[in-house]
């Protein structure tokens, strides 16, 4: 199918950035002039920069994560990293990528898309990434995507899991006949919106007993269906509570909830061939169940987030 780039995977998929922080990085937006490279090769070598590579983060867990692996996997490499985390929404960190005061940031690619273009549509992972490139600005290009996503899911409980027999192989089609008994919860936009009831219902025939109103895959939510007043709901698919309470993940063969793919996102002449082959190298590697694995480290066993990046990149061979 041909999904809509509209899933709560925007933006606003973690809280905003606050005022205060928007008027912190002004100032170093103001101090930045953008590049005039325009060159349609985003890694010919006389764009190389060989000073310091600047690792930003967006402002919630997975990212300031995602962007730990980023830097010392660059660092593993002998590239000079300075770190810029936490520093506030995609508002935010895409202008500063934009006049080079980041180097490099942990994306989304579907949800990138739904940035620059709300009205995109998502056939593949590849069609994402190549259409996100069509609308970057010139200083800006992606790397290759990971395998690992972090999107909306219609994922059920353990005790509906172990009831009906789902499992992590199970999918969307397999709650068709079982769906009329069951209660589904999420955001209020989750009941009108096409990457919600009215998409899973067209796509997947499903039609559910009622719809609770909760949150976007927040703690009203998690709660709900950890303590079975909701047996199946919108929850995001590295959220750490999987894990801990055993929800189970159904698989979306027909791409209804997009795509959201780790993808770096750079600036050009920011990054050497060498930070490049280091990235994509940490793509190659991370999968949905890894990074679940490292979100719930740091998420549920207050791990630091440097350390579980680390010791992520040693067992992965990338040190």
């Amino acid at each position: 199918m041909t999904s809509t780039a509209k899933s709560s995977w925007s933006s606003t998929r973690h809280p905003g950035a606050a005022a205060a922080a928007l008027a912190v990085v002004a100032a170093l937006v103001a101090g930045c002039g953008s590049s005039d490279n325009t060159s349609d090769d985003p890694l010919a070598e006389d764009q190389a920069a060989g000073g310091k590579v600047v690792v930003g983060s967006n402002n919630f867990a997975e990212s300031i994560l995602l962007a730990d692996i980023y830097g010392e996997a660059l660092k593993a490499k002998g590239i000079e990293v300075e770190y810029r985390p936490n520093i506030g929404s995609r508002e935010t960190t895409y202008g500063l990528l934009e006049n080079g005061t980041i180097t490099v940031l942990p994306e989304y690619n579907g949800s990138l898309l739904a940035y620059l273009d709300p009205e995109a549509t998502q056939e593949s992972a590849d069609a994402v990434n190549a259409a996100v490139k069509t609308k970057l600005a010139n200083e800006l290009t992606l790397l290759e995507s990971s395998p690992a996503e972090d999107k909306d899911s219609v994922s059920v409980n353990a005790e509906t899991a172990e009831k009906y027999g789902l499992t992590a192989e199970s999918t969307l089609d397999d709650l068709k006949d079982i769906a009329p008994e069951m209660v589904i919860g999420g955001s209020p936009e989750f009941q009108t919106r096409q990457q919600g009831l009215p998409g899973l219902e067209a796509e997947y025939g499903l039609k559910f007993k009622s719809f609770k109103a909760l949150d976007a895959g927040g703690p009203l939510t998690q709660a709900a269906l950890t303590n079975n007043t909701v047996q199946a709901a919108d929850i995001f698919t590295t959220d750490p509570t999987i894990k801990k309470e055993g929800f189970v993940v159904l698989q979306d063969p027909k791409n209804l909830f997009g795509f959201a793919n780790v993808t770096p996102l750079v600036y050009k002449s920011g990054l050497s061939q060498d930070g490049v082959d280091a990235l994509n190298a940490v793509s190659a590697k991370l999968d949905t169940v890894t990074l679940l694995e490292l979100d719930a480290q740091v998420q549920l066993e207050n791990k630091d987030p440097l350390d579980v990046a680390k010791e992520w990149l040693a067992g992965a061979g990338l040190d």
